[in-house]
């Protein structure tokens, strides 16, 4: 993996990420009104983590990472982003009920 030269912070945090999990593909969002191109990465367990990287940023991240990136319009996200989120709503609510059941 080359160094993320040139394109910031979160791109250095991406670049961390994508060091520290496996199985990482990135899926591309686009401009809004709000934000600018932002890069989702999601882990082969379907840990994700999403950063604002702009349109030039995204291109150097296949790139440098070597990772396989998609535009999520044309993929969607994958199942398993979904289902590490439900996993953790589980979890949290498992953990309030144990916490009420302290009190």
């Amino acid at each position: 993996m080359k160094a993320t030269r040139g394109y910031g912070n979160d791109a250095r945090y991406l670049a961390d990420w994508v060091r520290t999990h496996t199985g990482v593909e990135g899926f591309i969002e686009p401009k809004t009104t709000l934000t600018d191109v932002t890069v989702v990465l999601v882990a082969a367990d379907g840990e994700w983590t999403r950063r604002a990287i702009g349109e030039r940023g995204a291109q150097n991240l296949a790139r440098d990472l070597g990772i396989p990136v998609y535009d999520v319009h044309k993929t969607g996200y994958p199942q398993r982003m979904r289902d590490y989120d439900a996993r953790r709503r589980i979890e949290r609510q498992r953990q309030i009920e144990r916490d009420l059941e302290d009190l």
